[in-house]
């Protein structure tokens, strides 16, 4: 049919199975015909004039001026770390990514929730614009896009997305002292993807290395405790060292309190006795941060039960973000090696699962054990020691001038022009290193000093690994390897002269600085920041 209209300037919109076409070329006509391949549609020229025009204005009023988007970022500077992902966004995709017919759409409501338990996730931030972002939620809003809105909703995505699931910056946190490997997340490929089906979108999900999770969840334990008031300072009584079972003390009465408040005994009467339920609750609290306490109140579990519910809080936050840090990749990893700096402790995971636990010696605060990550390729047996650059000056030479018997008693000698320390007993490196080449010159090593092993803080070393296990885990990777019996480990680590076996399967190594590691029941092991980096990461985690 035809439909007769004055003239008009507008683009001809084609109606085919209920699907707006816009013509790509604005012209004038004086009829606009209207054929439809199937069915029959009848109406009037003037109700059909005004229909396109509708579809016309609505279709219009979704595009995006990206001009005004400059402008957007002068009223809002502090989302400038975004600008340029925001102009990519929207060059990709032109139109309201979080606006449709009926107004904002759900997804929306879920980033303003998300957004609003930041805390949750170990990010007590403050939120830029905290005004208008709000006000964008009201049960008022209006149900016409409006630009200002649409640009602050997709900025506040990527500084959700970039606190939560990035974290730091690689520079960032290098500058923590962190070198493991980071993978670059692109936050607008994330978004591009996420708007194909946004508005069946329920929440904002991200994958993380699988500690994360139970630190999130000690970190609501911790923070409803803090809700509840946290807990009291115990007080031990002058004079006195310790408490046995038996004793009576308001010292006890308050460790009783302490150890309630944190969930590690059930009830609290008051008591002023020493009784089991005392001996049972240090106990679960000593396992809990994996120290033995011998079922007797000590200074150094006052010392530990004293530190203050934030302070616990802060150490949980900031480990969560060193999660963020780290690829999930690991989470289904079969094979690998990981050492925790502060927990002093090596786990060989085989099979995804613990397969061998030891105690280790880390780097002296002047020789900290760099964080990193590399493949061990080869096993040395019955190696020499090269004596690194900086010891032979700073320790040996000066060693060697008050004794020149040094070198002898040492079973040290010259070689090329470098000193080195014959295999045996007494090598530093004891009988087996685990060499993963890296420029840090860090590797794993026996050590025949074993009584360190006994301690409870154990930074000795000039920043290699020292592992008591090491006799254990040369068998276990080796019988995997080459089916070497531990009779053949053996023979080879006392052969008396250096032999190497270069791995077929190279085993990656990961050494890590975590001061908190949960459980998943809610409880945390927390450790002492040797090398004092928690304060510095929580001071650029919370104020930015």
């Amino acid at each position: 049919m035809f439909i007769s209209t004055k003239d008009l300037s507008l683009q001809i919109i084609v109606s085919k199975n209920s699907r707006l076409i816009p013509h790509t070329s604005p012209m004038k006509y004086k009829y606009i015909l209207i054929f439809l391949m199937c069915g029959t549609w009848i109406v009037s020229g003037a109700d059909s004039m005004n229909y396109i025009q509708k579809q016309f204005q609505e279709n219009s009023a979704r595009q995006i001026d990206t001009a005004k988007i400059t402008a957007f970022f002068e009223s809002y500077p502090k989302f400038r770390p975004y600008q340029a992902q925001v102009k990519l966004l929207y060059k990709k995709h032109g139109d309201y990514i979080w606006y449709d017919a009926k107004g904002l759409i759900e997804f929306a409501y879920v980033l303003h929730k998300q957004v609003g338990q930041m805390k949750e996730e170990g990010l007590p931030v403050a939120v830029p614009y905290q005004t208008q972002w709000e006000k964008i939620f009201e049960q008022n809003a209006s149900t016409i896009p409006n630009l200002e809105s649409e640009l602050l909703i997709s900025c506040m995505y990527f500084f959700y997305t970039t606190k939560v699931f990035s974290g730091f910056t690689i520079g960032k946190s290098e500058g923590t002292g962190w070198y493991l490997p980071r993978e670059n997340a692109s936050n607008a490929g994330y978004l591009d993807t996420l708007a194909q089906g946004i508005a069946s979108r329920k929440e904002l999900k991200h994958d993380y290395f699988n500690q994360y999770y139970p630190l999130k969840e000690a970190l609501k334990k911790y923070l409803e405790i803090e809700k509840k008031g946290g807990w009291k300072v115990v007080k031990l009584e002058k004079e006195i060292k310790l408490f046995h079972q038996g004793d009576s003390s308001t010292t006890v009465q308050e460790v009783r309190n302490r150890l309630f408040v944190e969930g590690f005994i059930s009830q609290d009467n008051a008591s002023l006795h020493f009784d089991q339920t005392i001996t049972d609750g240090i106990a679960a609290y000593g396992t809990s941060q994996n120290h033995d306490f011998q079922s007797k109140i000590t200074p150094r579990l006052i010392e530990m039960l004293n530190v203050p519910v934030e302070s616990r809080i802060k150490t949980i936050s900031v480990n969560m973000e060193r999660c963020r840090w780290i690829s999930p990749k690991i989470n289904t990893a079969q094979e690998y090696i990981a050492v925790n700096i502060p927990s002093f402790k090596l786990l060989y995971y085989r099979d995804g699962k613990p397969f061998l636990v030891s105690k280790v010696v880390v780097g002296k605060e002047f020789h900290k054990t760099i964080v990193f990550s590399g493949h061990m390729s080869y096993l040395a047996f019955s190696p020499y020691w090269n004596v690194p650059t900086s010891i032979l000056k700073k320790e040996i030479l000066p060693s060697i001038q008050k004794n020149p018997n040094y070198l002898e008693n040492q079973n040290m000698e010259w070689h090329d022009g470098q000193l080195r320390q014959k295999p045996g007993g007494s090598n530093a490196l004891g009988y087996v290193k685990f060499m993963f080449p890296n420029s840090h010159n860090i590797y794993l090593h026996d050590s025949p000093s074993k009584s360190f092993f006994n301690k409870d803080k154990r930074a000795f070393s000039h920043g290699c690994v020292r592992v008591e296990k090491a006799r254990e885990l040369a068998i276990a990777i080796m019988e995997k390897e080459a089916n070497w019996s531990s009779k053949k480990v053996d023979e080879a680590m006392h052969l008396g002269k250096e032999n190497t076996y270069v791995l077929k399967d190279k085993i990656p190594v990961y050494i890590a600085y975590f001061t908190a590691w949960a459980d998943g029941t809610g409880n945390v092991a927390f450790y002492d920041d040797l090398y004092n980096r928690d304060d510095a990461l929580a001071k650029v985690l919370f104020e930015n």
